[in-house]
């Protein structure tokens, strides 16, 4: 998963090499939080938040298969 996240950020932003995923387990749900270069919060991000709501949609449908809930968190 965290995999996945890195590949679909790594293919919008300028700056690849300063992308940081970090894994929160829980219980019940997973967080992951996303960090990027502050000129690429925009692209990741996306017009009025559509970029991120897409990513979080395909990870919530990776987080079905292995049924396992999973949030993503976009970091400053």
């Amino acid at each position: 998963m965290k995999e996945l996240i890195e590949e679909i950020a790594k293919a919008l932003v300028d700056k690849p090499d300063q992308i940081q995923v970090r894994a929160i387990e829980g219980e019940q749900v997973t967080v992951f939080e996303l960090r990027v270069h502050p000129s690429d919060l925009g692209k990741v991000i996306g017009r009025q938040g559509r970029t991120v709501e897409s990513i979080r949609c395909i990870l919530g449908a990776a987080g079905m298969k292995v049924r396992k809930r999973v949030t993503l968190e976009i970091l400053d």
